[in-house]
């Protein structure tokens, strides 16, 4: 609980440190979160466009909800760096956050708060706000507050913090005409106009209003879809992707013919999704789609299991049965890994391709079977035909429409989709609601290499909605736990958040005085130690100048400069 007296602010250092310029990559980052510097006078044009556009009263409550929500990130960032809520100096991060983006220049005048009960009394002094200033120039004095953004801020920090809703009003103001703004906050349910108050921070009519139209739009456009546009549709897929796209069409011209189809494509690309897409579009829909993984069966079974058996036809068979041919009949069967298939099996299969018939093992009666095959490989299928593991009819017969799915990392432009539909998958699932993922959690899975495609990006979200707490987002730390480890094989997160396969994750820690004092004491020379992180950065970046400065934290002509004299020192 803090004191009810008048708080002082402090340090912040902690709060600027986690702010970094990362000018060569365009990004500014606080903490895991993406920054924007922008002028204050765009703000006011886009302030003065949006009361033209829709008037004072739903542009107060836009631009609260704008500040609400960029308090709740900001709270949940602050945080990470002053982890104990007990404290005011943890809350007092908000006013801080407010001086440091240069919005307005905060005075704490009162703090009075108790998380485990939820009582919650702040005040405030507002000195500059940049708010009032391009109210006044624009309009000149108002009859009401006007400073919406920053209101908004203060009541979604505070309510991020307390854990309940935590409403500030402002009760003076600069563009009234007062010498400077004070605002109040206390719990919801303690101001007599809470319904008022709360419904600025609710969803503005005109969003429902717009989808209304939204959807009148789309069932027009619905009556007189194109055949080109069924794609878009095709079995409820995620991607926007030239690849994907590509993969789309393919499939839905395939859909309307009986032909067999080859998927081709590493693991975890999503096969068996396409597979399904291609049963549901096509005229079997009404049939069954039986999948089979033929690396799941043992050689000795695998017959029987695709094809049935008779009674009596070996040690065990004490029935007959149908295999998944006959029970996909009328409509598809996938088999995925069809590389696996013993030599007996590919004979039978290739039957079933040329004559449309098979006999159960142990049987001599022909079965007339109408079935569509989709085959699917991670293996090259012409080297095994080749090293004579495949049958090479059978490999001609199976491919004749082949489509080739590409992998993760050729379609980096779907993940953000992807990771949008299995967030909503997974929070459905676990019964939370997260706040996404933080800006450089998303940089980095744009920039990671997905050994295990699609179906790794899905176990990665799973994990990290798992790991999340409700409200919050997911850091990089929730999706890739094992990079902490200093012996992962895979990747480590460089400085700006990249994932690095070349970078050391045993980096020392500048900070640490034991590390610093060890230095100092052997014979330490400053000179060789520039020397050798100068050689250690350009063997890590392949002898990229540009790259090699980055990571030291130098401008390209000055690592220029210092390499051009390490090596005249050297020669």
């Amino acid at each position: 609980m803090s004191n009810p007296a008048q708080p002082q602010l402090p340090e912040s250092k902690d709060l600027i440190s986690q702010i970094q310029f990362a000018s060569e990559d365009g990004k500014i980052w606080f903490n895991e979160q993406r920054m924007l510097l922008i002028h204050s006078a765009v703000m006011g044009s886009l302030r003065k466009e949006l009361i033209e556009t829709l008037g004072v009263e739903r542009t107060r409550g836009f631009l609260m909800r704008f500040g609400y929500y960029s308090g709740l990130k900001d709270a949940e960032s602050a945080h990470k760096i002053r982890p104990d809520f007990t404290k005011a100096e943890a809350f007092l991060a908000g006013p801080q956050l407010h001086n440091i983006k240069g919005m307005v220049r905060v005075v704490p005048k009162q703090l009075d708060f108790d998380i485990e009960t939820g009582k919650f009394h702040g005040e405030f002094d507002w000195y500059d706000s940049y708010e009032s200033e391009l109210h006044l120039n624009e309009y000149g004095l108002s009859e009401d507050p006007i400073c919406w953004t920053l209101i908004g801020y203060a009541s979604g920090f505070s309510t991020y913090y307390m854990g309940r809703k935590i409403i500030f009003k402002e009760t003076q103001c600069t563009g009234c005409g007062s010498d400077h703004c004070h605002i109040v906050g206390k719990p919801a349910e303690e101001w007599d106009d809470r319904e008022e108050l709360e419904r600025a921070l609710l969803p503005d009519p005109i969003i429902e209003e717009l989808f209304a139209l939204q959807h009148q739009v789309s069932t027009l456009q619905e009556s007189f879809r194109t055949p080109e546009a069924e794609e878009d549709l095709l079995f409820n897929s995620v991607g926007r992707s030239g690849g994907f796209k590509n993969v789309c069409q393919l499939i839905t011209k395939a859909s309307k013919s009986k032909v067999t189809v080859l998927l081709l494509g590493e693991t975890g690309v999503g096969k068996e999704v396409v597979a399904k897409g291609l049963h549901a579009s096509s005229d079997r829909r009404e049939g069954p789609f039986v999948a089979v993984n033929c690396a799941c069966i043992p050689p000795d079974l695998i017959e029987a299991e695709l094809f049935g058996v008779e009674k009596g036809a070996y040690t065990g068979a004490t029935q007959s049965r149908e295999g998944k041919f006959e029970r996909a009949s009328k409509g598809t069967i996938f088999l995925d890994e069809v590389i696996e298939l013993s030599p007996r099996a590919q004979a039978t299969l290739l039957r079933v391709l040329q004559e449309g018939e098979l006999e159960r093992v142990g049987d001599s009666k022909v079965r007339r079977i109408d079935i569509r095959v989709v085959a699917a490989t991670n293996e090259d299928l012409e080297a095994a035909v080749k090293d004579g593991r495949f049958r090479a009819d059978l490999f001609y017969r199976l491919n004749v429409y082949p489509v080739h799915i590409p992998p993760l990392r050729d379609r980096t432009e779907d993940i953000p989709l992807l990771i949008e539909h299995f967030l909503e998958k997974y929070h459905t699932l676990y019964n939370k609601r997260t706040q996404g993922v933080t800006d450089k959690a998303l940089q980095s899975l744009l920039m990671y290499k997905w050994p295990g495609n699609i179906r790794e990006l899905e176990n990665m979200v799973e994990r990290g909605v798992i790991l999340t707490d409700n409200n919050h987002s997911i850091d990089m730390e929730s999706f890739f736990p094992s990079l902490a480890e200093p012996s992962h094989p895979l990747n480590v997160i460089n400085g700006r958040g990249l994932l690095d396969p070349q970078e050391s994750a045993q980096q020392p820690d500048i900070a640490d005085e034991n590390w610093m004092d060890s230095l100092l004491g052997e014979q330490f020379s400053i000179e060789n130690l520039e020397h050798d992180l100068i050689k250690r950065a350009m063997n890590q970046t392949g002898g990229n100048v540009s790259k090699a400065a980055r990571m030291l934290g130098l401008t390209r002509p000055s690592l220029a400069y210092r390499l051009k004299k390490l090596n005249n020192d050297t020669a």
